[in-house]
């Protein structure tokens, strides 16, 4: 079946909601109850008129995507996690569950996804964000991007992986899947539920076992949320080199933490998913979302292990545009063959700041170079030092 044909199945189902899902800039399609209906048409979620006027109908609309899905939905089983046709994703809930009726939530990919460039075009990316993401890839560098519910993590993840060479193999693990990937060689391996009679579930953690028999270049766990997390880490610590996935974290720092609870789960104590995490996950990729709506990557930090501890260290941190250097920054440059002085990643400093991701920043005014600076960084580039202190042309 087409893509178009199953848009089209998709939006028989949707009934009188089908004209949002025709629209190329809507993200997601949120229902809430009787109560109205949100759409995000990539600035924020905002509110339209609604055809469902009682909770009778809402649920019916709930009922019958779930049975699409090839999923169950009733008093017994009150909430779907599941795939529509043309990949969209369903979650929907009954009540007593929520109140106001059933409420269902869509999130709709685009229709081919967005490249890198796409992205720099949009402004999540900017020149310099560009060459380290595809830095990154191309060394094999294992990564994780975080970020907050609706922040782009799977669409940056999506447009990294669009640049893995057509030489190697892609396996793909997801609860509900959602990564699509534009890549000549992906396997995709989804999760599944218990059926009525409570058996047939497959859990991540069985599928990351399972993609590891399948001779994957790179393995990539689209949302790490679970127990996964300890076959992930052993599998990046076995020669799967350039393993990367998502994972929901406020910032890179807290991603450590992240991981820590994520090991509770599968039995690990704080000593082994640090012991694990040293060597299985080098770099995170945050994303955010601002109060407008626009998405965009706002730190890359250095995962580095000190006295059997790791911890996140920012080697680029900012916003497109506006560029500051951290002092991870020289050790992601080795891993991923930047430059130790990224001159080529920031040109002079006359140059124009959105051109070159370069932003000037007060120095400490005490005429010092703070110890904790590497020395192979250029005097004009910004630069944060271990206390949080930003240094920057003379002030070094």
């Amino acid at each position: 079946m087409s893509d178009v044909d199953e848009r089209a199945e998709v939006a028989a189902a949707l009934g009188p909601l089908a004209a949002h899902l025709s629209d190329g800039r809507v993200t997601d399609i949120l229902v809430n109850g009787a109560a109205g209906v949100w759409v995000d048409r990539g600035g924020g979620v905002e509110p339209v008129e609604s055809p469902l006027r009682d909770e009778r109908t809402v649920r019916r609309l709930a009922v019958r995507l779930a049975g699409l899905a090839g999923q169950r939905l009733d008093d017994a089983s009150p909430w779907v996690d599941g795939l529509l046709p043309g990949g969209i994703r369903l979650h929907a809930v009954l009540p007593p569950l929520v109140a106001g009726g059933a409420h269902v939530s869509l999130r709709v990919p685009r229709r081919a996804g967005p490249t890198l460039e796409d992205l720099r075009a949009w402004g999540a990316l900017d020149a310099v964000a560009l060459r380290v993401l595809e830095a990154v890839v191309a060394a094999k560098v294992s990564f994780v991007v975080s970020g907050g519910t609706g922040s782009g993590k799977t669409t940056v993840l999506a447009a990294m992986l669009a640049r893995v060479p057509a030489s190697e193999r892609i396996a793909v693990v997801e609860d509900v899947r959602e990564l699509r990937v534009d890549h000549p060689h992906v396997v995709h391996l989804q999760g599944r539920s218990n059926n009525v009679e409570g058996r047939g579930e497959v859990t991540l953690p069985t599928l990351v076992r399972q993609s590891l028999r399948m001779r994957p270049d790179r393995l990539v766990v689209g949302e790490v949320r679970g127990a996964e997390v300890r076959e992930l880490l052993t599998a990046l610590n076995t020669g799967h080199e350039g393993g990367c996935g998502t994972v929901h974290a406020n910032a890179a720092a807290d991603v450590v933490s992240r991981m820590e609870a994520l090991g509770a789960l599968a039995g690990l104590g704080p000593a082994a998913v640090h012991a694990q995490l040293a060597s299985a996950i080098e770099v995170v990729l945050h994303v955010v979302r601002g109060r407008d709506g626009a998405r965009r990557l706002a730190e890359v930090a250095v995962l580095e292990p000190v006295t059997g501890v790791v911890r996140s260290v920012p080697a680029l941190l900012g916003a497109p545009g506006a560029w500051t250097a951290g002092p991870a920054w020289p050790r992601l440059a080795r891993r991923a063959g930047l430059p130790d002085e990224p001159e080529g990643v920031w040109p002079g400093p006359g140059d124009e700041p959105e051109q070159v991701g370069h932003r000037p920043s007060p120095g400490n005014g005490q005429g010092r170079v703070p110890a904790q600076i590497p020395a192979q960084i250029p005097a004009h580039v910004p630069v944060i030092d271990a206390g949080g202190e930003v240094h920057v042309g003379a002030s070094r």
